[in-house]
């Protein structure tokens, strides 16, 4: 009965023990005024006041009596048991965690006092706290619009794509053999982006509209062959996307100009110097504009023309393609993808085909394997940062995969009738609302129009916006004088009634909504074209079928609901069920990024909550969650760095010393910045070249802006000298930037701010479990000192930052806040004993591994202990001389015995980075092992001659079932050994569903669209 009334979430009055009613009262006494972080860190914590010896840890940092509660969840986090921990001690000889510590982490590092965070919450205490506060937000009615609409999830969606951990805990699609689902599944957004836009094709999504705008920009901007500074971007497009360019701009020297572009002189004006021009279609105020003759203006100037559009409309409208714009960049939220305070949601870019190889972001093209069939793959994966570092014009290193499958499923689940009804529908809704709100004798002041229509209040706007906020209903204030008013899918005629009584001078007076039933948009704008003609997307329109279609899909791909993924640096760990389930509840996912705020009092409680933990978790004085990815959160922090010296009068600041180690985001970021970028040397050891750092920092002493280390390295060790290299900086007159990629290792243990970091992106995506969703979403805050937090980044519309901010770095003033809850969570519920316990398994469970193996493989780089940190590098460069073996035979050979790799050749050339996790227990540790211990003795086969060279069981890999099923089998080693190594396999096999794709030919032959239906008509 005990445990039956705890797991319904209601406790009898003797459960709710001192400890519960101290932290409810607590939270329930904090008011939004009293959440300023600085108060917050003033006050000492309970936690703070643990002795010293509570570092020496428990996996389970609870222990239980009668009267306590079971669901705590650090013990579900956590992989190994007590049991585990201590054979994984004995085997790497070490007595205790405490010791594993003292011989991995520096001792002139290491915190001395424990995290001051409030005690874990249980489960059942998590749900009700964040119901409360979920409580605060208000969910209105808003027809704010300004690119965000509200839309109709469909269920079948929600509940097996957003909600499925087959779909949210994928990584990115590198290993095309075992991601076959979701590269269809993105090649089918490209699909649906190319068709609707006009466009030649389309990637695999980008973070949001202001910042894919931004990328534009720079195409713009580097497509032109001789020097062009000055792009103009139309006063009619949203204003966060006005800023989102303004701020990417000022590290590449370009001159944007707002204004009308409809009439603006770029022949005398801009006749040699311009870049490109960015218009709105339709426009922000609603009105839809002919740009056909404009754009052969801009061509005849050499510039490009950008247009930010909206997927819906195009169903009606002209797309941007058939009237000449080069360029088409938009959000495709309103497909199906929640409002979420902002975010996230898939931006989408297409382009014209001369475009392509300068397409930034991840492009999904079809190929072939080693039977030749055809197959999907992540095609030109080497272009941009990742080969051209600080050359590049992009840092982009992620999408928002998981927001984009959403998207492109919307569209196969509604076809293409579908989804024109649902546009037509919203269009005649509008105009039927625009005659009713005319004939009270107001000003319409949209000619063509699709969803949105600005009105004209003689007198002054105040009044109907208050009377629509009496009513819960939101409208845009445009200025002072005009109300904006955008309709979506969710609009019902009851609504739009609702609406007109607002504008009524007669409360009495009730409406005869007539709707017309054709567009009410001029001829010149309407599309005759068809679009997603593909089979595709005229296939699943009955829930069995989509159902079945997702499922067939996510078959194909491997996710950590299988197996761990133990990929080096991304930090693939547990993303709990308790942590997901609140996204989806209507009071987070139903928010206008826009609404007043005190409709948002629940998100600013969390927001301000979490920028507290995670300041608290690495000693920063202020934390900014405005960045949506990681690269973004380094490019931030650059901006920061860049603004804190020309505020000081440094302008010549602008060298950025960089290890040549480093991630390809950090030199482009770097770049972006505005920075010069001088790489650093590193040791044979792996460790950074001390001697290298203060030279160059001496030598660059007045031009010297920031150096950009990662800590524990980039190779996976908790260096000595970083405390060292931190003051090097600072007596140059530099600040010192920490890429928090493997803050994993640090947690509770060591903090970026006590190494001496002033600036720090944090990978809530890795980290802070923020699923990874096949290659996004991902958030990637900042954190920084008290002397930078003025200048953390503002907004437009929704004022956020310091009184010295820099501009926007994200659509959406706190960027992906829809999923904030899932990091939220996770500190709340682990606390300060859990966290630290996190890291000590993470570096217990990668010290295990890297002594388990090390029998078979050479181990790269430990510290003069024989420890790694949380990751290890496998050395896999001998084998290629013995047995023509590279790591991405090792790899693929993988996929057979159910892994995905490691993260493969990098940061070392032919290598592979192990990263555990602590959300794994020994039982997979051992799988894991054993699977690369087994393919270890599958080269020493071809070693000694047993299997040739070249035509191997390592190099035939991966092996899928058409392969093995063939009639003829040549191979030196039987079908059994391709397919079942390992007993294990024989009741627990994935199967790769395609053989090793051909890389090369589907470079040569770029097809990043469905295949046409001529193909399927063929079998």
């Amino acid at each position: 009965m005990f445990f039956r009334t705890v797991h319904r979430g209601t406790k009898p009055p003797f459960v709710l023990s001192r400890r519960i009613r101290t932290i409810t009262t607590r939270f329930n006494n904090i008011s939004v005024q009293q959440l300023d972080l600085n108060q917050i860190k003033s006050k000492k914590s309970h936690v703070s006041n643990f002795p010293k010896s509570f570092r020496k840890f428990s996996s389970t940092p609870l222990k239980y009596d009668a009267f306590s509660p079971l669901d705590t969840f650090p013990r579900r986090h956590n992989g190994p048991s007590d049991t585990e921990i201590k054979a994984m001690l004995e085997t790497i000889d070490v007595k205790d965690m405490e010791e594993l510590v003292l011989k991995t982490v520096p001792a002139n590092i290491r915190s001395k006092d424990a995290l001051a965070l409030e005690e874990g919450l249980t489960e059942s205490e998590l749900m009700e706290r964040l119901k409360r506060i979920a409580s605060k937000n208000k969910v209105y009615k808003s027809y704010i619009g300004m690119g965000y609409a509200n839309t109709i999830v469909p269920s079948v969606i929600l509940r097996n794509i957003l909600e499925s951990p087959g779909w949210y805990t994928q990584y990115t699609p590198y290993q095309p053999e075992i991601s076959q689902g979701r590269l269809e599944s993105l090649l089918n957004f490209q699909t649906m982006v190319t068709d609707l836009t006009g466009m030649d094709l389309a990637n695999a999504s980008l973070l949001d509209e202001g910042t894919a705008a931004a990328e534009a920009m720079l195409i713009s901007f580097s497509a032109r062959k001789q020097k062009c500074k000055t792009f103009f971007v139309d006063e009619r497009c949203h204003p966060q996307t006005i800023a989102c360019l303004q701020t990417r701009s000022e590290g590449f020297g370009i001159n944007v100009i707002v204004g009308d572009a409809l009439k603006y002189d770029f022949e005398n004006k801009h006749k040699n110097d311009l870049a490109g021009v960015l218009v709105q279609y339709p426009a922000t105020d609603g009105n839809i504009y002919d740009y056909s003759d404009f754009s052969a203006r801009i061509h005849s100037l050499g510039g490009q023309v950008v247009c930010a559009t909206d997927l819906l409309a195009l169903t009606l409208l002209i797309p941007p393609g058939e009237w000449g714009a080069d360029i088409a960049v938009g959000n495709s939220q309103r497909f199906g993808v929640p409002l979420g305070y902002g975010g996230p949601h898939a931006a989408f870019f297409a382009c014209k085909d001369q475009l392509k190889r300068r397409m930034p972001g991840r492009l999904v093209g079809v190929s072939r394997d080693a039977s030749g069939n055809k197959a999907y793959r992540l095609s030109l994966q080497t272009r941009e940062q990742h080969i051209r570092r600080e050359k590049a014009t992009s840092n982009i290193c992620t999408a928002q995969a998981l927001l984009a499958n959403m998207a492109a499923m919307y569209a196969i689940y509604h076809g293409p009738e579908g989804i024109t009804a649902i546009a037509k529908r919203i269009h005649n809704l509008t105009t039927a609302l625009g005659e009713e709100i005319k004939q009270m004798g107001y000003f319409i002041k949209n000619g063509a129009f699709f969803d949105t229509l600005n009105v004209h209040i003689e007198g002054g706007a105040d009044d109907i916006i208050q009377k629509a906020l009496n009513s819960n209903i939101n409208f845009r204030r445009v200025d002072n004088n005009t109300v904006g008013i955008t309709l979506d899918e969710t609009v019902l005629k009851e609504d739009v009634l609702d609406i007109i009584q607002i504008f009524s001078k007669d409360s009495n007076k009730k409406s005869n909504l007539g709707v017309p039933d054709k567009p009410n948009i001029p001829q010149k704008f309407i599309r005759t074209s068809q679009f997603m003609q593909h089979q595709v997307f005229n296939s699943y329109h009955s829930e069995t079928e989509m159902l079945r279609y997702i499922y067939h899909l996510q078959s194909k791909d491997l996710s950590l609901a299988h197996s761990m993924i133990p990929l080096g640096s991304c930090t693939m760990k547990l993303n709990a069920t308790t942590e997901m389930i609140p996204i989806t509840w209507p009071e987070f996912a139903n928010i206008h990024p826009f609404v007043p705020a005190y409709q948002a009092e629940g998100y600013k409680i969390l927001i301000k909550e979490l920028e507290h933990d995670l300041a608290v978790i690495t000693g920063f004085d202020g934390i900014s969650l405005q960045p949506n990815s990681g690269a973004q959160g380094e490019y931030t922090g650059l901006r920061i760095i860049g603004a804190y010296h020309k505020s000081k009068g440094d302008d010549k600041r602008n060298v950025c010393l960089i290890p040549v180690s480093a991630h390809g985001t950090n030199p482009a970021s770097a770049a972006m910045a505005g920075m010069e970028v001088v790489p650093v040397k590193c040791e044979n050891n792996g460790d950074l070249d001390m001697k290298d750092l203060e030279e160059k920092a001496t030598k660059f002493k007045d031009r010297l802006a920031a150096f950009m280390v990662t800590y524990p390295s980039t190779f996976g060790v908790f260096e000595s000298g970083v405390v060292k290299a931190c003051e090097i900086i600072h007596q140059n007159g530099g600040q010192v930037y920490m890429d928090g990629a493997n803050l994993n290792a640090q947690i509770g243990l060591c903090t970026p701010a006590g190494i001496g970091a002033d600036v720090c992106h944090l990978n809530l995506h890795k980290t802070f479990c923020i699923p990874h969703g096949g290659g996004g979403p991902g958030v990637g805050p900042v954190g920084v000192k008290s002397h930078l937090v003025p200048f953390l980044p503002g907004h437009p519309v929704v004022k956020t930052g310091g009184d010295k901010c820099i501009g926007p770095v994200s659509a959406a003033p706190f960027g992906s806040p829809n999923i904030l809850p899932i990091s939220w969570a996770y500190i709340k519920m682990m606390g300060s004993k859990g966290l630290t316990s996190a890291t000590h398994i993470a570096l217990l469970n990668a010290n295990y591994m890297a002594v388990r193996l090390s029998n078979h493989y050479k181990i790269l780089y430990t510290n003069q202990q024989r420890m790694c940190a949380h990751e290890f590098i496998i050395d896999i460069r001998p084998f290629q001389k013995t047995a023509g073996i590279e790591a991405i035979d090792i790899a693929k050979r993988l996929q057979d015995y159910g892994f995905h790799s490691p993260t493969m050749s990098w940061p070392v050339a032919n290598t592979l980075m192990v990263e555990p996790t602590e959300s794994e227990s020994k039982a997979e540790l051992d799988r894991f092992c054993d699977a690369m211990i087994s393919i270890r003795e599958e080269i020493k086969s071809i070693e000694n001659g047993q299997q040739p060279k070249g035509n191997n069981i390592l190099t035939n890999s991966p092996h899928a079932i058409e392969t093995l099923i063939k009639t003829t089998w040549d191979k030196a080693y039987s079908r059994e050994q391709a397919a079942f190594p390992l007993n294990y396999l024989k009741t627990h096999k994935f199967w790769p569903s395609v053989g090793r794709l051909d890389d090369a030919f589907g470079d040569r032959n770029l097809i990043c669209s469905c295949p046409p239906v001529e193909d399927y008509l063929e079998k």
